[in-house]
């Protein structure tokens, strides 16, 4: 299960997570608009599978534009197996489009994040990825095994899969093994495990923990399947795109107050993330 923000006073202790030290810089929860119920019905089938599939999120025709954008931006092949030799990825997609934003901040991921991370978390990371018929099934992972936490634990991150293509049983879809968020350190899936294919409709979104198995699977029909995934982690974790190198400060005027908090222009109390002892956000004002 997934521990409520407040049962650590310990880290309460520290400072009002909210703020930054000078309490110039107050965060307000992204989802705050999402009606209590539906976050509550979200978050139990989280804390119950591991993951949550959010339908219809996007309309038909932001479904087009963003495949349309996105498309053009598709380049090489991936580099090793888990990339897919047969899969198509797009990083630093902040710079490159701002037809993601909408998916990265979208009031119903922010909802549940505000839930599961502290305040303040981070983007880790944002691509694009294009699967193309012939892909073999990826190598079953967690997305934050790479922080060296033993198992079982909180998770540390929760990632998103949004359906730009159809997610069907034959095109590449995600499989999840549901309650392996749950699982030992040293545990992998194996034949004996129960897996799920996420199959979405376009605009649909597949949110799930860092420390759920999951994997892109075998694409063995005639179409491609586009996805783009946002992945977000606590604020005192290092990101895996290097955002302060990747965005260059147009970038981060241009974004969203939301996004530019997440690419870390924000303080993780009390001064994690400071410039010369200040907030900052102040860069920018330069």
């Amino acid at each position: 299960m997934v521990a409520p923000l407040d049962t650590n006073p310990e880290v309460h202790a520290v400072a009002d997570l909210h703020t930054d030290l000078a309490r110039s810089h107050r965060i307000e929860p992204g989802g705050a608009r999402v009606p209590d119920e539906v976050v509550e019905a979200d978050l139990a089938a989280v804390e119950r599978d591991g993951y949550v599939v959010l339908p219809g999120l996007l309309g038909a025709d932001e479904v087009r534009r963003t495949r349309e954008e996105l498309a053009e931006l598709l380049g090489p092949l991936g580099r090793n197996n888990f990339e897919g030799h047969l899969t198509q990825r797009v990083y630093s997609v902040l710079v490159k489009t701002r037809v993601t934003d909408a998916l990265v901040q979208h009031p119903r991921v922010l909802a549940l994040l505000d839930r599961l991370l502290l305040p303040n978390y981070l983007l880790s990371q944002l691509q694009v990825i294009n699967i193309l018929p012939g892909e073999k099934e990826q190598l079953p992972h967690a997305d934050d095994l790479f922080y060296p936490v033993p198992r079982p634990r909180p998770a540390l991150s929760v990632s998103t899969i949004w359906a730009i293509d159809e997610f069907t049983h034959d095109n590449g879809s995600t499989v999840v093994w549901p309650g392996s968020h749950r699982w030992a350190e040293g545990r992998q899936p194996d034949g004996s495990d129960r897996r799920e294919i996420a199959v979405m409709a376009p605009g649909s979104c597949l949110l799930f923990l860092g420390t759920l198995w999951h994997g892109g699977g075998a694409n063995v029909s005639d179409r491609t399947r586009m996805a783009v995934t946002a992945q977000y982690c606590e604020p005192w974790l290092r990101t895996q795109e290097a955002f302060a190198l990747s965005v260059d400060a147009d970038t981060a005027r241009t974004v969203s107050p939301e996004i530019r908090r997440m690419i870390g222009y924000s303080i993780h109390p009390p001064f994690m993330g400071s410039v010369n002892g200040l907030h900052p956000g102040r860069v920018l004002e330069s």
